[in-house]
Protein backbone atom coordinates (compact mmCIF):
# COMPACT_ATOMS: atom_id res chain seq x y z
CA UNK A 1 0.00 0.00 0.00
CA UNK A 2 1.50 3.25 -0.92
CA UNK A 3 0.66 6.94 1.58
CA UNK A 4 0.05 9.83 -1.35
CA UNK A 5 1.24 12.94 0.48
CA UNK A 6 0.39 16.40 0.01
CA UNK A 7 2.90 18.05 -2.54
CA UNK A 8 1.84 21.43 -1.28
CA UNK A 9 0.31 23.44 1.90
CA UNK A 10 -3.42 24.37 1.87
CA UNK A 11 -7.13 23.18 1.15
CA UNK A 12 -7.77 19.81 -0.42
CA UNK A 13 -10.92 20.72 -2.83
CA UNK A 14 -11.18 17.06 -4.30
CA UNK A 15 -11.05 16.58 -8.10
CA UNK A 16 -14.75 18.45 -8.72
CA UNK A 17 -13.06 21.02 -7.53
CA UNK A 18 -10.34 21.70 -10.13
CA UNK A 19 -11.34 24.38 -12.56
CA UNK A 20 -10.39 21.92 -15.94
CA UNK A 21 -12.59 19.24 -17.03
CA UNK A 22 -10.40 16.63 -17.99
CA UNK A 23 -8.97 16.63 -14.01
CA UNK A 24 -12.76 17.64 -12.40
CA UNK A 25 -13.95 14.75 -14.32
CA UNK A 26 -11.37 12.02 -13.51
CA UNK A 27 -10.05 11.78 -17.27
CA UNK A 28 -6.74 11.55 -16.16
CA UNK A 29 -7.28 9.07 -12.90
CA UNK A 30 -8.67 9.20 -9.42
CA UNK A 31 -7.10 11.31 -6.91
CA UNK A 32 -7.44 14.63 -5.19
CA UNK A 33 -6.63 18.43 -5.20
CA UNK A 34 -5.21 20.96 -3.07
CA UNK A 35 -5.51 24.62 -3.43
CA UNK A 36 -2.43 26.41 -2.20
CA UNK A 37 -1.87 28.80 -0.02
CA UNK A 38 -1.00 31.94 -1.45
CA UNK A 39 3.03 32.57 -1.61
CA UNK A 40 6.40 31.62 -2.59
CA UNK A 41 7.21 27.52 -1.46
CA UNK A 42 7.43 24.47 -3.20
CA UNK A 43 5.73 21.69 -4.21
CA UNK A 44 6.62 17.88 -2.80
CA UNK A 45 7.43 14.36 -4.00
CA UNK A 46 4.22 12.99 -3.16
CA UNK A 47 6.07 9.39 -2.68
CA UNK A 48 9.42 7.81 -3.19
CA UNK A 49 10.77 6.65 -6.35
CA UNK A 50 11.75 7.37 -9.28
CA UNK A 51 11.09 10.84 -11.28
CA UNK A 52 9.88 9.65 -14.29
CA UNK A 53 8.17 13.41 -15.99
CA UNK A 54 9.63 16.41 -14.45
CA UNK A 55 8.23 19.95 -16.61
CA UNK A 56 8.11 22.94 -14.88
CA UNK A 57 4.69 22.75 -13.88
CA UNK A 58 3.75 19.29 -13.54
CA UNK A 59 5.67 15.64 -12.93
CA UNK A 60 5.76 11.91 -11.98
CA UNK A 61 7.02 9.65 -9.33
CA UNK A 62 6.74 5.95 -9.85
CA UNK A 63 7.19 4.31 -6.46
CA UNK A 64 8.60 0.79 -5.94
CA UNK A 65 5.31 -1.00 -6.74
CA UNK A 66 5.15 0.62 -10.06
CA UNK A 67 2.27 3.83 -8.84
CA UNK A 68 2.50 6.59 -11.21
CA UNK A 69 1.72 9.75 -8.91
CA UNK A 70 1.10 12.90 -10.95
CA UNK A 71 1.67 16.27 -9.69
CA UNK A 72 -0.21 19.28 -11.70
CA UNK A 73 0.86 22.72 -10.55
CA UNK A 74 -2.18 25.14 -11.42
CA UNK A 75 -4.33 24.83 -14.54
CA UNK A 76 -3.08 25.80 -17.91
CA UNK A 77 0.28 26.15 -15.92
CA UNK A 78 1.93 24.67 -19.36
CA UNK A 79 1.79 27.64 -21.17
CA UNK A 80 4.01 29.63 -18.77
CA UNK A 81 6.80 27.79 -20.45
CA UNK A 82 8.36 27.31 -16.98
CA UNK A 83 8.37 30.98 -16.24
CA UNK A 84 7.99 31.25 -12.50
CA UNK A 85 9.00 28.07 -11.75
CA UNK A 86 12.30 26.16 -10.58
CA UNK A 87 13.51 22.87 -11.05
CA UNK A 88 14.66 21.84 -7.74
CA UNK A 89 15.01 17.94 -9.00
CA UNK A 90 16.12 16.27 -12.36
CA UNK A 91 14.28 13.95 -14.54
CA UNK A 92 15.40 10.05 -13.17
CA UNK A 93 16.31 11.06 -9.95
CA UNK A 94 15.25 8.86 -7.17
CA UNK A 95 13.44 11.09 -4.57
CA UNK A 96 12.14 10.31 -1.09
CA UNK A 97 8.63 11.11 0.07
CA UNK A 98 8.70 15.04 1.06
CA UNK A 99 11.53 16.29 -1.22
CA UNK A 100 11.26 19.41 -2.30
CA UNK A 101 10.74 19.24 -6.24
CA UNK A 102 9.95 22.39 -8.07
CA UNK A 103 9.81 25.53 -6.34
CA UNK A 104 6.94 28.10 -7.03
CA UNK A 105 4.68 31.11 -5.96
CA UNK A 106 1.24 30.15 -6.59
CA UNK A 107 -0.44 34.13 -5.91
CA UNK A 108 1.97 34.91 -8.98
CA UNK A 109 0.15 31.91 -10.92
CA UNK A 110 -3.12 33.14 -9.85
CA UNK A 111 -2.11 37.50 -10.75
CA UNK A 112 -1.68 35.93 -14.21
CA UNK A 113 -4.99 34.65 -14.44
CA UNK A 114 -4.67 31.29 -14.22
CA UNK A 115 -5.43 28.84 -11.17
CA UNK A 116 -2.66 27.64 -8.69
CA UNK A 117 -5.04 24.17 -7.52
CA UNK A 118 -2.59 21.14 -7.49
CA UNK A 119 -3.98 17.76 -9.30
CA UNK A 120 -2.80 14.87 -7.18
CA UNK A 121 -3.42 12.02 -9.34
CA UNK A 122 -3.09 7.59 -9.40
CA UNK A 123 -2.17 7.32 -13.05
CA UNK A 124 -3.61 3.82 -14.57
CA UNK A 125 -5.26 3.37 -10.95
CA UNK A 126 -8.82 2.12 -10.80
CA UNK A 127 -11.76 3.99 -9.39
CA UNK A 128 -11.85 1.52 -6.20
CA UNK A 129 -7.79 1.37 -6.34
CA UNK A 130 -7.84 4.89 -4.03
CA UNK A 131 -8.91 4.49 0.04
CA UNK A 132 -9.26 7.47 2.24
CA UNK A 133 -8.97 9.91 -0.52
CA UNK A 134 -9.16 13.83 1.05
CA UNK A 135 -11.74 15.66 0.04
CA UNK A 136 -11.75 18.72 2.19
CA UNK A 137 -10.31 20.23 5.34
CA UNK A 138 -7.00 21.89 5.37
CA UNK A 139 -3.16 20.00 4.80
CA UNK A 140 -0.18 21.09 5.28
CA UNK A 141 2.60 19.72 2.55
CA UNK A 142 3.64 15.61 3.41
CA UNK A 143 0.27 15.08 4.89
CA UNK A 144 -1.32 11.81 3.53
CA UNK A 145 -4.13 12.57 0.68
CA UNK A 146 -5.01 9.29 -0.08
CA UNK A 147 -3.61 5.57 -0.27
CA UNK A 148 -3.47 3.33 -3.24
CA UNK A 149 -3.73 -0.45 -2.58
Amino acid sequence: MTRVLSPVTGRVVGLAGVPDPVFAQAMVGPGTAVDPVRGPGHAIAPVAGKLVKLHPHAYVVVDAEGHGVLVHLGVDTVKLKGEGFDLLAAEGDEVTAGQPVVGWNPAVIEAGGRSPVCAVVALDAGGDALSDVAESGEVTSGDELFTWK
